[in-house]
């Protein structure tokens, strides 16, 4: 049996989608653990799992809350810039700290999310065998096709193509201080220099949350891409109840995920908007927000108002959902045949948002313009119109087909083997 060590960023969506593959490959005799800074520790939930912790000199207990609030609300250009900074801090603290870390806890493999570098350069490095797990949207690259951070969809006509080279390079003149720092690692470990996440990809396995029927046209993923759909913990059930949900009129839910559950002012639009709906709202800030916020949007028109619910079975009662676009609700809306309205507010979920409208299976506004009319207009139109829940349920077979994560621990073994 293997002992695989899981590098990602330190966001509780990648742990939590990244555990549920690594509990899989343990149910299979295998041995997992997490290498990242010491507060990343608290995003191991799974007591079967391991975690060791690097970096505490340069990213000392007590710093990550302060990353994460940057992350989630970074504001404008300036806030970005000090964003992409601190990424490029972590992955060179992760080059610096993983080879003797894994040569320490005996590593035989590493999973590697797409979006930390460090992964597969560490593992090329070393000559260690690596599989890539794209948690978000699949950063592989090619003609016509979007960066995940774009709101827009493909096209191979000459405008589009385009469109993507230019916005390409902007996101890749951005992204300029990580891809120095991620070459500076590289010159250090002695591989070929280079510094772009989607060139640290396992030639061996990459692995996506997508498939390929809600993904946009590709036609140069590697022979070794798989679509599996949603990595979700393999028969267990989720924590957490429903409230009791009258027949009478809709049931909608509203999440904006872990990481942009304190927008207080979104929720109390959405809270406003689903009261003059009509619809029985079921909102999950996600720990973002206090008692107080609580009162105040369940006097604006929310029904019930919780930190965490069980988004799964949330999802699969609701007659629509309002949320941020982001990857992992998009995917569990789409495998429930719930019409999505969409709220992109940062990091791949315009994407999200772009490949929800290229497949018609909801509508998308605003998160910052959008007033609570409108956004009640936009829910009355996704609750009345049969056709968005029509057009998801050919996805959700597809989805249901995919494999998820059995079929992705089959994969991480088969490219061991």
């Amino acid at each position: 049996m293997a002992h695989f060590g899981v590098v990602a960023p330190a966001f509780l969506s990648h742990f939590t989608t990244l555990g549920a593959l690594a509990g899989a490959l343990v149910d299979r005799g295998h041995k997992v653990t997490f290498i990242h800074r010491p507060d990343a520790a608290a995003f191991v939930r799974d007591p079967r799992l391991g975690f060791h912790a690097v970096g505490a000199a340069t990213h000392p207990p007590g710093s990550l809350a302060a990353s994460l609030r940057l992350a989630a609300n970074p504001g404008g250009p300036l806030g970005v810039s000090r964003v992409i900074r601190d990424m490029a801090h972590s992955t060179t603290m992760l080059c610096e700290t993983l080879p003797a870390t894994v040569e320490r806890l005996h590593i035989d493999a590493l999973l590697a999310d797409q979006m930390e570098a460090a992964g597969g350069l560490v593992a090329e490095a070393l000559g260690l065998p690596f599989i890539s797990i794209a948690c978000a949207l699949p950063v592989n690259r090619e003609p016509g096709i979007p960066l995940p951070v774009m709101p827009f969809g493909p096209g191979t006509d000459a405008k589009s193509l385009k469109i993507v080279e230019e916005s390409t390079r902007v996101y890749d003149w951005m992204m300029g201080p990580h891809r120095r720092a991620v070459e500076a690692q590289a010159r250090r470990l002695g591989v070929p220099v280079r510094g772009m996440l989607h060139e640290f990809l396992s030639p061996r396995a990459q692995i996506s949350q997508t498939v390929e029927a809600f993904e946009f046209p590709r036609r140069a993923l590697p022979p070794h891409f798989h679509h599996v759909g949603p990595l979700r913990p393999v028969a267990t059930t989720e924590a957490g109840t429903l409230p009791a949900i009258a027949a009478d009129r809709p049931f909608v839910f509203a999440s904006l995920g872990t990481m942009q559950g304190g927008r207080f002012g979104l929720f109390l639009r959405i809270a406003k908007a689903c009261r003059a709906a009509g619809v029985q709202l079921l909102l999950a800030h996600c720990g973002g927000l206090g008692k107080r916020h609580e009162a105040a949007l369940l006097k604006a028109g929310a029904t019930w108002v919780t930190d965490f619910a069980p988004q799964q079975a949330a999802l699969a009662r609701a007659d629509a959902v309002i949320s941020h676009a982001g990857w992992n609700t998009v995917m569990d809306a789409v495998a429930a045949q719930t019409p999505m309205l969409a709220l992109p507010i940062a990091f791949d979920h315009p994407g999200g948002a772009a490949r929800m409208r290229h497949a018609g299976v909801g509508i998308q506004a605003s998160a910052r313009f959008t007033s609570a009319g409108r956004l009640a207009r936009h829910l009355v139109r996704l609750l009345d119109d049969p056709t968005f829940a029509q057009r998801l349920e050919p996805l959700a077979d597809k989805v249901a087909q995919a494999g998820g994560t059995a079929r992705a621990a089959d994969i991480v073994e088969a490219a061991l083997a």
